[in-house]
């Protein structure tokens, strides 16, 4: 179940005997039924009713608590306070839905003078192995898109610099073959209708590999080690795309990260399923791969036809203007129907 979060205005509103929310520590709790049993009284609760208790409940002084007081009031945890989703720069999220969407370039000079995070003139993981951020700061820097007109600098090495480099067509050149080799060992079986169906299957496979890849993998912020070394592997996998979205170079997979994320995939497919039905689901998942990265680089660099791929572009650049806990789906929403991640943003 997905988790529910509250804007500090929703809470605000909420500080009366008919309904009273308090936040302690990030997390939001209906008290509304406790409030006549509070032993302090139901005026103190009141008091705080909408606002964060963090600060008042760890004062001895003012009010001690035991443990038996916090387990109670995990009882009524309702969700979580709203990240603040400012995240842009200038104007960018009046027009992030419109088709022909494309942002201002960034002052690098004026960004880290005002934001003190990283140098966009220099290379950025020798700064992010540098940097003494707290996590806090971090998320909020590396979800604000800044944008250049060439790529960035990533590593600065003149042999690793290229292999962070990855262009769009690179993709069906390298794994097409790859779909159409295991495609062909599964037809070798001699049931063409069962390779035809097990060839769907991976694709289904995949969107849902996708949604599960992007939300648990790639935006695992919640639960991202506080530690400057996790920061820069958050940074590598995913984080540097939030930061630079429209990097030409760098947004799709390179092939060697790719080798080392499906080849365990492929082992369960041949683990899960008969010999005919691995190869057609394994052709089936590339496939569906090879959608994915196509479609997202086309709905960052490209006008985009009408049909499906307008929504899906706006959809997508809301996850990245708006609101980047939801809205997980590149190619369709499916899966954010399904599990109640779906992002609404203004038309």
């Amino acid at each position: 179940m997905a988790v529910k979060f509250y804007t500090r205005e929703e809470l605000a509103s909420h500080n009366t005997h008919k309904s009273c929310w308090v936040v302690y520590n990030g997390k939001v709790y209906d008290v509304t039924e406790f409030i006549q049993d509070h032993p302090g009284g139901d005026d103190l609760i009141l008091e705080y009713g909408g606002r964060d208790v963090t600060a008042i409940m760890k004062d001895e002084l003012e009010h001690d608590h035991s443990e038996a007081a916090y387990e109670i009031l995990e009882e009524y945890c309702i969700g979580q306070v709203a990240p603040l989703k400012k995240k842009t720069l200038g104007d960018v999220e009046e027009d992030y839905a419109k088709p022909d969407f494309h942002p201002s370039v960034t002052d690098t000079a004026l960004d880290v003078k005002k934001n003190q995070f990283l140098d966009l003139r220099k290379p950025l993981i020798p700064q992010m192995l540098r940097g003494n951020f707290t996590k806090e700061f971090y998320l909020e820097q590396v979800h604000k898109p800044r944008y250049l007109a060439e790529p960035a600098q990533f590593f600065g090495h003149p042999l690793l610099e290229p292999l962070s480099k990855t262009a769009w067509y690179v993709v069906p050149i390298i794994w097409l073959p790859v779909v159409g080799y295991s495609m062909k060992l599964s037809l070798d079986y001699g049931m063409p209708l069962g390779s035809v169906l097990s060839f769907a299957l991976g694709v289904v496979i995949w969107s849902l590999l996708e949604y599960g890849l992007h939300r648990f993998l790639f935006h695992v912020d919640e639960w991202l080690p506080d530690h400057q070394l996790a920061f820069t592997l958050h940074f590598t996998l995913h984080g540097f795309h939030h930061y630079l979205p429209m990097d030409r170079l760098r947004l799709v997979m390179p092939p060697a990260l790719n080798v080392l994320i499906s080849y365990p995939l492929t082992r369960l497919g041949h683990a899960l399923f008969p010999p005919m039905m691995a190869y057609g689901v394994i052709a089936g998942g590339y496939f569906g791969y090879i959608l994915y990265d196509c479609v997202h680089y086309y709905l960052h660099h490209a006008k985009v036809f009408e049909f499906h791929f307008k929504e899906m572009k706006k959809y997508h650049m809301a996850h990245h203007y708006k609101d980047f806990e939801l809205g997980y789906g590149i190619t369709s929403k499916v899966w954010d129907y399904i599990f109640g991640t779906v992002l609404h943003y203004k038309a």
